[in-house]
């Protein structure tokens, strides 16, 4: 798994909105990039919901939101419709991704349900991590340390109530 501080490596692939999704190219004030094993899965479904359920809150906030598990595009396209998510899920069949992001369970292949706050970019360094939340089973921990995580980088940069009139 990385860690907090680590430079978060490069995502290029197709998402589920049919657009690229590309780390290096999101703006705001982070990226959350959470990994999950597979997708019509029950905790998975659970997982994705709950990010669904949160996006405004977290888009309004200035963080982008991507799902990444080791299925096909064909299939995360068919999950997101399924359950009407409204940010891109990128599926990683040949785990580039996952390996790149150190979250395959050894033997068995899939994605370990870690989540990734990754800061915006910093000058030439490209992004970096900075936070990491792994909970196998207490699957809306993941949603609640990410809004913690989310909340908490917002009120650093947001202006002082008085200077807002």
């Amino acid at each position: 798994m990385l860690n907090v501080g680590d430079v978060a490596p490069p995502i290029d692939a197709p998402g589920s909105d049919g657009k690229r999704f590309v780390l290096y190219e999101q703006g705001g004030l982070c990226t959350v990039i959470y990994f999950f094993p597979k997708a019509f899965t029950p905790g998975c479904t659970t997982e994705t919901k709950t990010f669904r359920l949160n996006f405004t809150e977290l888009e309004l906030a200035g963080a982008t939101v991507v799902g990444v598990s080791t299925d096909d595009t064909q299939t995360q396209c068919r999950f997101a419709d399924s359950i009407g998510v409204p940010f891109p899920i990128v599926g990683d069949p040949e785990r580039s991704i996952c390996r790149a992001y150190d979250v395959l369970w050894p033997l068995v292949g899939l994605a370990q349900r870690v989540t990734y706050g990754v800061g915006p970019p910093q000058g030439g360094s490209g992004r970096v991590v900075e936070a990491v939340f792994h909970h196998e089973f207490k699957i809306g921990a993941h949603r609640d340390d990410v809004l913690r995580f989310v909340n908490t980088k917002f009120q650093a940069v947001r202006p002082p109530p008085h200077s807002r009139r």
